[in-house]
């Protein structure tokens, strides 16, 4: 699967192809709708292996989880979180408890907040919550797999500031809303609000180090990863056809417009790796990996929004019609990339750049 020569030595030590396996396995048991415990096992097996996100390990965690995308988009987007949790804690110096499942809720929306306070400080206490054990008041929107999740990493207001916290989602005061998810793209992937009342939940570093620290950069190539992966596996429907059809000149644009867009997402991704994995003598600021991230997630997606248009352009509507899991990987993709923000993440880059510089020319 991995072609571009820009990948550290560090992807090579993962065999994409086993995991590619062993992940179309466990989706097959995913998509029969079968129950939430053998669903959480799923993921914890599949996330099994792939490498933790750290400086050294780069480009075998993003390796894994586009091999995982490109076997099922929505497992890729149930194992991602799960991994990036478990690199967090590590980074923190934490541990999950064994047999957990996580994810990790960081969005914000307009009218919702959630709110952490020292236990016994009330809803509108504010006492300090950098040890011990705090209280988190307000709803959370965008929890993906919240209802079925034994536990997730949550943002939560601290005064002027956000910090991250531990929670078990099988507390009381916990109310999940699978119901205002009605997307058809991630059906198994609902991502409603939560709600949480006087829920119980644990810090995780300091206030604003969950944004600050570099692998929340990382982390965000590593969802890009996942848009290239669920890419790939719809280009071989392409590349299918084209085999089948060897004298169609607009089957052979296609595939080789494609091959182009998907190697162009993979060099990005196969150089962040490399640099992630050896940044070298200097290095590298805060701002800097801001960047790096937002050009590879805005490159990766431009791609990966060709690649699908243009498959379901040339092989027409049949597929969509006729093959569920086609059906699947279209509108999974569609909706998984849509966590790129195009223009505004596009203006992102440019307000660095015209503040920090940051490009060669």
């Amino acid at each position: 699967m991995l072609r571009s020569s820009a990948w550290p030595a560090s992807a090579r030590s993962v065999d994409a192809d086993g995991v590619e396996d062993s992940a179309r396995v466990a989706a097959g048991s995913w998509r029969r709708g079968s129950a939430p415990s053998d669903r959480l096992a799923s993921v914890r097996a599949v996330a099994a292996t792939a490498p933790l996100l750290s400086e050294g390990t780069a480009g075998g965690s993003f390796a894994a989880l586009a091999a995982v995308a490109a076997a099922d988009v929505a497992l890729a987007r149930a194992v991602e979180p799960h991994l990036d949790a478990l690199a967090i804690l590590a980074q923190a110096g934490a541990t999950a408890p064994e047999g957990s499942t996580w994810g990790v809720f960081a969005a914000e929306a307009p009218g919702l907040r959630l709110t952490a306070t020292a236990e016994g400080a009330g809803a509108g206490g504010t006492g300090p919550v950098d040890t011990g054990s705090v209280l988190l008041h307000g709803t959370k929107p965008w929890c993906s797999l919240a209802s079925v999740l034994s536990h997730a990493l949550v943002t939560a207001h601290v005064g002027e500031d956000r910090q991250l916290f531990a929670v078990d989602l099988r507390q009381d005061g916990v109310t999940v809303h699978d119901e205002a998810w009605v997307a058809r793209g991630m059906p198994d992937v609902p991502s409603g609000p939560v709600d949480f009342a006087g829920v119980r939940a644990t810090p995780v570093g300091e206030p604003g180090w969950y944004t600050a620290r570099p692998g929340f950069a990382w982390g965000g190539i590593g969802v890009a990863a996942c848009w290239w992966g669920g890419a790939v596996g719809l280009a071989r429907l392409l590349r299918d056809r084209a085999a089948g059809h060897r004298g169609s000149e607009l089957l052979q644009v296609a595939l080789g417009a494609t091959v182009a867009d998907l190697a162009d997402a993979e060099d990005a991704l196969a150089g962040a790796a490399a640099r992630i994995d050896d940044p070298g003598p200097d290095a590298t600021t805060d701002r800097e990996w801001v960047l790096l991230a937002q050009v590879v997630r805005s490159r990766v997606r431009r791609s990966v929004d060709a690649v699908r248009e243009r498959v379901v352009r040339t092989l027409g509507p049949a597929p969509l019609t006729a093959d569920a899991s086609v059906a699947a990987r279209v509108a999974d993709l569609e909706l998984y990339v849509l966590q790129d923000h195009g223009d505004r993440d596009l203006a992102r880059i440019g307000r660095i750049v015209v503040e920090d510089g940051g490009v060669a020319w």
